[in-house]
């Protein structure tokens, strides 16, 4: 009998390997449990946590600004272009099936990993003998592009698959399609369909044709390269291929996509920054001041108009190139417009951004000359003087100051009308000494000038040093009938996603500072600077314009402040190393730089009159210039008086 086949004997055999054969399935199972947790722990330790739903719009998103106009026109985007966001419900639907097509069409079937896609990656890419296809899901994207890094490991693929089946439950199809649409990046700077729509075809998403769209869903699968080769044979390869995508996954008919191959793309100039950078700086300084701690995304509305900034810029440019050479006044320049809220619709730092950033038109701090007489005389009429009130404009001293008229004339008894007409500095310099400097110091305080201001008498002529904002906004006081003027360049703040930050509180009930009878007799004086003063370049054809010139010691400055019914506006020109220009002074080029961007700004708008804009004469009752008269007649007896005198 054979010992092999007997039961018992076998039974007595496992009875006595038994304990050995546990211990060995134990180890072999321990090994297995230690293995599989050594590689889990290699997989997905350290593996990034998904964020709450509002967070994953501005993860690992590097700080974006873009600048829009009062119309809504995209000015600039300062950092990544993230553009604003869209939904793939409002899009047209070959759009967004142009991107499913292209990317991912079994999206609505799979749960984040496609893996019929996989399989059949892995059978096209060996019969090929290289990587010619992808299985990764637009969720796979998503995350790779989101939380992880682009490195090809095993580690770094098992991580994105997780993610991506978490992602699918805590967000839906359409909530992750969205997020896809706007996080992408395609090339040129620009993150996200809005962006991209923009910077290659000028337009918004939901205006992009069937060939555009495609030719934009091409790019995600390597945006640098083929965002470079956008208007080559080679995009038009990948616009081929999108299009084939979209007609096998019955997107489109085959007719359909081959007229869109055939339809040539027009793409979008190249961007360019129309204001030089000084305002979009200035805008970002003051965003920070309503914002401390802004999000990294913002779509800033600025009060800026895009159309009267070009003209603006124009004004400039065209004053200083054919002026500024021969008048030693090519380096430096700065423009500002406002409206009658004080929103800022038009800004010129300087001339060229590229060179300096320094902005000239809120920075640079400089001396406004007799354009500070518009301080001197309003602080006047609000201390009981007139517009008629007659002073002697002869040579005088203040202490061991003697101011000298330019030109060296006098012309006797002037009214202060007259006075302001001629910038009599004489005059001027009586004023502020009768009414007290310290007075005029306080209301232009008052008016908006921010500078640090001394009561020295000089101070009447413009001594002290301002900036061309401070000087825009004292005048727009009056242009306002006497309301303050808060001059501001924001509109309002928003992310990204539209979410509201800020909006400016414009008050419709401005405090008063000024009496609206007094501004509109300092309109009548300013007015008589431009029909028959030193501004008279400044005019406007067909509206009333007040203003006063002004230039500072030696050339250094020449200045003209002015306003309309609609606008006010202020234009320094000077040098940045404060040499003198070649006797240039504000009723020139500075006037003329008004004159040209005033007529552009109100091109094609009915004239207004402007409160209290008058001639000379309306100052005076017929009794009243004749006593002015009469002491004109004496004041010139006894000037021969005093020459025959001399002679002798």
């Amino acid at each position: 009998m054979d010992n092999n086949n007997n039961p018992r004997t076998s039974a007595e055999w496992l009875r006595s390997r038994g304990p050995i054969l546990l211990k060995i399935a134990g180890t072999i199972a321990g090994v297995g449990l230690v293995t599989a947790g050594l590689l889990w722990n290699t997989l997905f330790a350290q593996m990034p946590q998904l964020p709450s739903r509002e967070a994953l719009w501005t993860l690992n998103r590097a700080p974006a600004v873009e600048f829009i106009d009062i119309k809504g026109a995209t000015i600039a985007v300062r950092g990544p272009n993230y553009g604003r966001a869209v939904k793939a419900a409002e899009l047209p639907k070959h759009v967004v099936n142009a991107f499913i097509a292209a990317e991912d069409r079994r999206f609505h079937e799979h749960t984040g990993v496609d893996y019929f896609a996989i399989f059949r990656a892995v059978l096209e890419n060996a019969r090929a003998g290289r990587t010619v296809q992808g299985g990764s899901t637009i969720t796979q994207q998503l995350v790779k592009n989101l939380f992880l890094t682009p490195d090809q490991t095993v580690k770094r693929k098992a991580q994105e698959a997780r993610l991506s089946i978490d992602l699918e439950r805590m967000l839906s199809k359409d909530e992750i399609l969205d997020l896809y649409l706007n996080r992408i990046y395609l090339g040129a700077g620009a993150y996200g369909l809005d962006a991209a729509a923009h910077t290659y075809f000028g337009k918004t998403p939901a205006d992009l044709t069937l060939p555009e769209a495609a030719m934009l869903a091409s790019f995600p699968k390597a945006p640098t390269r083929f965002a470079n080769q956008a208007q080559t044979p080679k995009a038009k390869e990948r616009q081929r291929y999108v299009l084939d995508q979209m007609v096998e996954a019955s997107f489109i008919s085959r007719e359909e996509a081959d007229a869109a191959e055939r339809r040539d793309l027009i793409y979008a100039s190249e961007m360019t920054d129309t204001f030089q950078g000084h305002a979009l700086d200035y805008a970002v300084e003051r965003v920070h001041e309503i914002l401390p701690n802004p999000p990294p995304d913002l779509v800033i509305k600025l009060t800026l108009d895009l159309n009267l900034q070009a003209k603006a810029q124009a004004a400039v440019e065209n004053g200083l190139k054919t002026m500024g050479p021969e008048r030693r006044a090519s380096e430096g320049a700065a423009l500002l417009v406002e409206n009658s809220t004080g929103a800022i619709r038009a800004m010129v730092g300087g001339r060229d951004y590229s060179k300096s950033q320094f902005n000239r038109a809120t920075q640079a701090r400089r001396q406004p000359g007799s354009s500070f007489k518009m301080f001197v005389y309003a602080a006047a009429l609000e201390d009981g003087l007139t517009p008629g009130t007659v002073r002697d404009d002869v040579p005088i001293q203040i202490g061991k100051w003697r101011p000298r008229n330019y030109g060296g004339e006098y012309r006797g008894p002037v009214t202060l009308s007259e006075a302001m007409a001629d910038s009599l500095n004489t005059v001027a310099a009586q004023v502020g000494y009768e009414i007290g400097i310290e007075k005029v110091t306080a209301l232009a305080h008052e008016f908006g000038v921010t500078s640090t201001l001394h009561n020295y008498p000089s101070i009447a002529l413009g001594s002290d040093e301002v900036t061309l904002l401070d000087m825009t906004t004292g005048y727009g006081v009056l242009a306002k009938g006497g309301l303050q003027m808060s001059p501001y360049i924001i509109e309002e703040i928003r992310n990204t996603r539209g979410d509201l930050l800020y909006s400016n509180p414009v008050a419709a009930d401005a405090p008063r500072v000024y009496p609206e009878n007094l501004a509109e007799d300092m309109t009548g004086m300013l007015s008589r600077v431009v029909v028959s003063g030193t501004g008279r370049a400044a005019q406007v054809p067909g509206w009333d314009v007040a203003g006063k010139t002004g230039t500072s010691q030696e050339w250094r400055d020449a200045w003209f402040l002015g306003y309309t019914a609609k606008y006010t506006g202020g234009v320094w020109v000077g040098n940045d190393d404060d040499t003198p220009m070649s006797k240039v002074t504000g009723g020139e080029m500075s006037a003329r730089m008004f004159s040209v961007m005033m007529t552009g700004a109100l091109e094609g708008l009915q004239p207004e009159p402007l409160a209290g804009a008058k001639v000379a004469e309306e100052f005076l009752s017929s009794e009243d210039q004749d006593r002015l008269n009469f002491y004109r007649r004496m004041s010139g007896a006894f000037a021969q008086v005093e020459a025959q005198a001399g002679g002798l």
